[in-house]
């Protein structure tokens, strides 16, 4: 009977007991990082314990040699150092490392039973300086071409892209792994260069863990015929008879154009033209000087050119000082002259405008006769006012000798002069 109270109160004393136990163990929470170093430089190994019961902690290698027993380093290996030991965390570094440094290590906590972490220790290797290649040193434009970028002997394997200016384009990889385990990628891209791409930077960019910005450049040379243009010089305004004219032909090629010369299409240029380089002198110019001037630049790559077209008009013309119809004949000069003056001063992209001097005749001799109608007119206005009286003593005057028996004769003579009568006409 005893012996069975005594088993019973085991059990319940065993059933209370372990998971106060388990709670313990598991409480204890064992906690690392995984680590990435770049060659040469150092890593820091750390062993963390949460709710630590005085429980020993420590560092083994991949080998599962042990590197730190509590704060106790059996391994002979100086590069390993104690950075911190506590009852929480076991901190170690090892510095000037190398690839054979890679791999697990591991975090052991000396409980019932046993727990562990691990630590994963990545080598980085940065790649080599990038090497950048062109198939074609100098370019012709509208041509194809192909570079190459390289980075060798990296760890983990590097990345390219490739900038053209501030355009990126679309590069074709290639990634080898060499015989000591390093990768070694090269990247290919092609495109069709432009005259504008002359001097642009293309750009090979190498993406690693281990380094930033990592880069090669190489500047573009294209080759292109030349481009033409001619300025005017003068006149600012319409080209009239007599004016000079003063063109350049500004060429702009690689390689630069070396020789620049004028034409006229379908005709010759005038005789007494002077041509320097490419400036174009034409002095006193008049009609016959009318068509099309050509600026003409080649080089190796090309010709080029462009056209002029000179249409030269009437010289401006003085108006004698009227002598009647000042007003009149003067607008009419005026109004003929203004669509003129607003031509281009583009020789040839305006139409021509001519004073018709029959329509001046005819408009000046309608506006004359006009003047003399008037003067009529106002000559009858001012007879009819004048006015003319007549008496009775006219009366007898038709059938008299002389004047006093044109009196006697007159009707009512002397006596009747109180009835004098006038008419008006």
């Amino acid at each position: 009977m005893a012996n069975a109270r005594s088993g019973s109160l085991a059990t319940i004393l065993f059933l209370f007991a372990f998971p106060a136990a388990l709670h313990q163990v598991v409480s204890q929470n064992l906690v690392t990082d995984d680590v990435a170093v770049v060659e040469g430089e150092t890593a820091i190994i750390s062993c963390r314990v949460k709710n630590n019961d005085d429980s020993v902690i420590q560092l083994l290698n991949p080998n599962r040699q042990t590197i730190y027993f509590r704060d106790m380093r059996p391994l002979k290996d100086g590069r390993f150092q104690l950075v911190n030991f506590s009852d929480n965390e076991l901190r170690v570094s090892l510095s000037n490392v190398s690839l054979s440094d890679e791999g697990r290590y591991v975090c052991q906590l000396y409980t019932d039973p046993p727990q562990e972490a691990y630590a994963d220790i990545t080598v980085l290797i940065p790649p080599g300086n990038p090497v950048i290649e062109a198939k074609d040193e100098v370019l012709s434009e509208g041509n194809e071409t192909e570079m190459t970028c390289t980075a060798m002997s990296s760890k983990p394997a590097a990345t390219i892209r490739w900038m053209k200016g501030d355009k990126e384009l679309s590069g074709k990889p290639k990634v080898e792994l060499t015989y000591d385990k390093m990768y070694t990628v090269t990247s290919r891209v092609t495109f069709t260069v432009s005259k504008e791409d002359d001097g642009v930077p293309v750009t090979c960019i190498v993406d690693h863990p281990a380094v930033k910005d990592f880069r090669a450049r190489k500047n573009l040379e294209v080759q292109y015929k030349p481009e033409v243009k001619i300025v005017v010089e003068f006149p600012h305004g319409l080209t009239r008879e007599g004016e000079t004219l003063e063109l350049t032909c500004e060429a702009k090629g690689k390689p630069q154009p070396q020789r620049v010369s004028w034409l006229k299409v379908d005709d010759d240029v005038p005789s007494h033209a002077v041509i320097i380089g490419g400036d174009l002198y034409i002095d006193n110019l008049n009609k016959s000087y009318n068509g099309t001037y050509r600026c003409v630049a080649s080089n190796p790559l090309g010709e080029s050119f462009d056209d002029y077209v000179l249409y030269v008009y009437d010289a401006p013309t003085t108006t004698p000082k009227p002598t009647t119809a000042t007003i009149t004949t003067t607008s009419i000069t005026t109004s003929t002259q203004n669509p003129e003056a607003s031509q281009d001063s583009r020789a040839g992209e305006g139409a021509p405008r001519t004073v018709d001097h029959a329509v001046i005749g005819g408009v000046v001799a309608v506006v004359v006769f006009a003047m003399l109608c008037l003067l009529i007119v106002l000559g009858r206005y001012f007879a009819r006012h004048k006015g003319t009286y007549f008496t009775h003593e006219a009366k007898g005057a038709d059938d008299a000798a002389d004047a006093d028996t044109a009196i006697i004769n007159a009707e009512g003579g002397h006596t009747n002069s109180d009835e004098k009568k006038e008419y008006y006409i």
